[in-house]
């Protein structure tokens, strides 16, 4: 039976505010919050969220399954959900006034522009409010980090800390308003027609996870970068873990339970195959890079918009392509694998992490685009959007930080090296169906007789590559190496490099070594 607070109480309620962490499990704000007395538990569809440049159609429609399931997983508690929609610190001024709130509680968010000055005008309201508001981390990220001289540490150490449990009961307080779940036409988004987004919500992240760790991850160090294998290899859990269905710490928990059934030696459980180990073990390297990259726009804000190595400014704003842009977004670029990753990402909201950096290589170095308009492309694409590792990714990418290497994917190597059989481009670019696998890396060097007995006439049935890749190609080295090999880039990126450089030792030790 649900026990229930009434409007009247002295005191006020345990408002756990829900944002990118739509679960019970692992989900400390609301187990302490549970302890303390009557709860909200509350959601805020927030316009100016969903009114973003890198706000989809596609997010809310996962976010709100997560909604779903969260509300009938709180019920199960006694508790219920509280959906609101407005700006915030509005809703709870309305709910102070209304109710009374004696705690706010939330897991703390490295989010966008828009939440960052969200959360400092909350912040503001409950100092003027006299309201407590206590945020929890809720992954490896540390707020208001001094040095990245060991952070591996930190983040182990968290990681590794204990699940914490779902609470055993939630007391709800009565008569409070509720808006309905409010799909995206209510929200003027666009609904796209997708074919295979995976579904919000615990039972679906929870499925995930398991077929991995049991059937799917068995080959995920040897598949993860081409992108068939990939779309069954890989976790599949970046949506999952981007809106908070699922915790880091509890993946990583998983994902070392499985390994200890395996055992410390390949082969060491009957009937296991020998690249299990390998394979999470990889896995296990890459859930310390997702925070590794989310810090780094924790640290500095402005790297969403500004390049981190400021030398680099001006390279390629005032030269933007609007006609290559589009050619690029529409997956009609003339390059197979390029044209073949766009399409299936835009129709299931997914792509492998190689073939995302070979898009962004693509876009910033053979079309000479800006990143900042191609990230908030791919942002509405993805449904795992998170814009820690996206715009970290983006600019690193793009050549931008200058602490990393100028990698220029060559697409046409990519088809050879990723797809030598075509499978994936025959599925997603059914216009080279018949085209001969020789020709699949460059379809514009078929003979004409080819092109006829494939049906598909290069200029008419699949466009000519837009630029000359080996010209581009060179073009773009001479351009990032002409700046890169500059007194202030180099300046910079000492300077790049001790905020945010990868290191498990003391930037000193590593000097000294």
């Amino acid at each position: 039976m649900r026990r229930v607070l009434d409007r009247s109480a002295a005191n006020g309620a345990q408002v756990v505010w829900f944002k990118r962490d739509l679960r019970v499990d692992d989900h400390h704000a609301l187990l302490e919050a549970s302890r303390r007395g009557p709860c909200i538990c509350l959601y805020v569809y927030e316009p100016d969220v969903i009114a973003g440049d890198d706000y989809d159609a596609a997010h809310l429609t996962f976010v709100n399954e997560s909604l779903v399931a969260l509300r009938s997983a709180l019920e199960t508690l006694g508790g219920q959900l509280t959906i609101q929609t407005g700006r915030m610190p509005d809703v709870l001024e309305q709910l102070h006034r209304t109710v009374g709130i004696a705690h706010l509680w939330s897991h703390e968010e490295t989010g966008n522009a828009t939440t960052y000055a969200r959360d400092r005008r909350v912040t503001a309201w409950t100092k003027e409010a006299g309201v407590q508001w206590t945020q929890i981390p809720c992954n490896g990220v540390v707020r208001r980090l001094q040095t990245r001289d060991g952070w591996s540490r930190q983040w182990h150490e968290r990681m590794h800390s204990a699940v914490a449990p779902r609470p055993t009961s939630i007391e709800s307080v009565a008569g409070l308003a509720c808006a309905p779940i409010r799909g995206p036409t209510g929200f003027g988004l666009e609904v796209g027609k997708r074919e295979t987004t995976q579904i919000g919500g615990l039972e679906s992240a929870e499925d995930t996870l398991a077929s991995f760790l049991r059937e799917r991850g068995v080959n995920y160090k040897r598949d993860l970068s081409s992108p068939g294998p990939a779309w069954t290899s890989c976790s599949r859990l970046s949506p999952y873990l981007a809106w908070g269905n699922l915790s880091m710490r509890q993946v990583l928990h998983a994902t070392r339970a499985r390994v200890e059934v395996l055992g410390d030696e390949p082969g060491s459980v009957a009937g296991a195959p020998r690249s299990w180990l390998p394979s999470l073990r990889s896995f296990e390297q890459r859930l310390r890079w997702h925070c590794h990259f989310i810090q780094k726009l924790e640290d500095e804000p402005s790297i969403e918009f500004y390049n981190m190595n400021r030398a680099y400014d001006g390279l390629r704003e005032d030269r933007f392509d609007e006609l290559k842009f589009a050619a690029w977004k529409a997956g009609q670029t003339g390059f197979p694998m390029v044209d073949a990753c766009m399409r299936a990402l835009t129709q299931s909201g997914w792509i492998n992490f190689r073939m995302r950096a070979m898009l962004v290589s693509f876009a910033s170095y053979h079309l000479w685009l800006h990143w900042r308009p191609t990230a908030l492309h791919l942002a509405r694409l993805f449904v795992d959007y998170e814009p820690g590792i996206h715009y970290s990714q983006v600019q690193m990418q793009s050549g931008v930080t200058g602490i990393n290497t100028v990698r220029i994917y060559s697409p046409i190597k990519q088809v050879i090296d990723q797809d030598p059989e075509g499978e994936f481009i025959r599925q997603h670019c059914p216009e080279l169906a018949l085209v001969p696998s020789a020709y699949l890396s460059r379809p514009e060097e078929m003979p004409a007789p080819v092109q006829a007995a494939a049906g598909c006439v290069i200029g008419r049935d699949y466009p000519q590559p837009i630029v000359d890749h080996l010209t581009a190609y060179r073009a773009a080295r001479q351009q990032m190496y002409a700046v890169k090999g500059s007194k202030q880039a180099r300046l910079n990126a000492k300077n790049v490099y001790h905020k945010h450089g990868s290191r498990r030792q003391p930037l000193r030790q590593r000097a000294s070594s």
